[in-house]
């Protein structure tokens, strides 16, 4: 979706990071770099849960009076709902802190442009594979703590097998929380399967969790960036052809998904 330019407002982009694992930051800075290449806002920053900058350093970061926040997280919960909030003292859609007025939008991963990358990135990990023949699984991590962690992927999982795609079947699948996507061989029915991680980056999760609990893996390895050689696919386990992507926010285009956001917001809240 096109987006009018912003000259005197300034785009922050919201992630987790981690301390743990040197690859988690990067994508956050790949699409604030996508998207400042386009001269569309004044200014484009990134801020952090787990690394610097903080959240609470981003008021310092910006000198534009008007600044919208999106968060590069997947889903809506404890972060996008208490964690932002409190941090950047926002209190609704739209805040007056410290004489700056922020503009709050909605996380990438629950909008619905996503389908589509999700569909862009299984073609590309398996060229001339039928879908007939495979099982598309998006995978994230769950948790018991906030059911608004999984809509996102069960939301996606409705619109593919809803969208014409033609795989055998489109499940969801996650680390701590039922279906596990430990059970994956069980759950397909189908030759081949195709794993999309519904992740940011290629971090401690999608990179180094979850390939051991595919079985692609024996133990956890080293960060993406301190490995020589990525992933080869396909991976033949379990009986199985099984194809394993990289995470969904490490997808270049993410960069309009954050966009999408700015522009839905503009127009829910009749800004533009």
């Amino acid at each position: 979706m096109p987006i009018a330019p912003k000259p005197s407002s300034a785009l922050l982009i919201v992630g987790h990071g981690s301390t743990e694992n040197p690859d988690s930051s990067t994508p956050y800075f790949e699409h604030a770099d996508e998207i400042r290449s386009r001269g569309i806002f004044a200014e484009v920053h990134c801020c952090f849960w787990k690394e610097e900058p903080s959240m609470r350093e981003a008021g310092y970061l910006v000198d534009s009076e008007e600044i919208y926040v999106v968060p590069d997280f997947i889903s809506e919960g404890y972060f996008t709902q208490d964690v932002i909030p409190r941090e950047l003292r926002l209190t609704g859609p739209t805040t007056v802190v410290g004489g700056k007025t922020y503009h709050y939008c909605l996380p990438v991963g629950v909008h619905r442009s996503m389908t589509g990358l999700i569909l862009k990135r299984a073609r590309e990990v398996a060229p001339g594979v039928d879908p007939a023949q495979t099982t598309l699984i998006i995978t994230g991590h769950g948790t018991g703590l906030n059911q608004n962690s999984t809509k996102a992927i069960r939301d996606q999982v409705e619109l593919i097998a809803a969208s014409g795609a033609g795989y055998a079947a489109v499940l969801d699948a996650f680390m701590e929380e039922q279906p596990f996507i430990a059970g994956w061989d069980k759950m397909a029915l189908t030759p081949n399967v195709i794993v999309v991680p519904f992740f940011i980056s290629d971090g401690l999760h999608s990179y180094q969790d979850i390939p051991v609990l595919l079985g692609i893996e024996n133990e956890v390895g080293a960060a993406a960036s301190q490995r020589e050689i990525f992933r080869h696919n396909p991976h033949h386990v379990r009986n199985k052809t099984l194809y394993y992507t990289s995470a969904i926010g490490t997808e270049r285009l993410l960069a309009d998904v954050i966009l999408d956001q700015v522009s839905d917001f503009d127009r829910i809240h009749k800004l533009s």
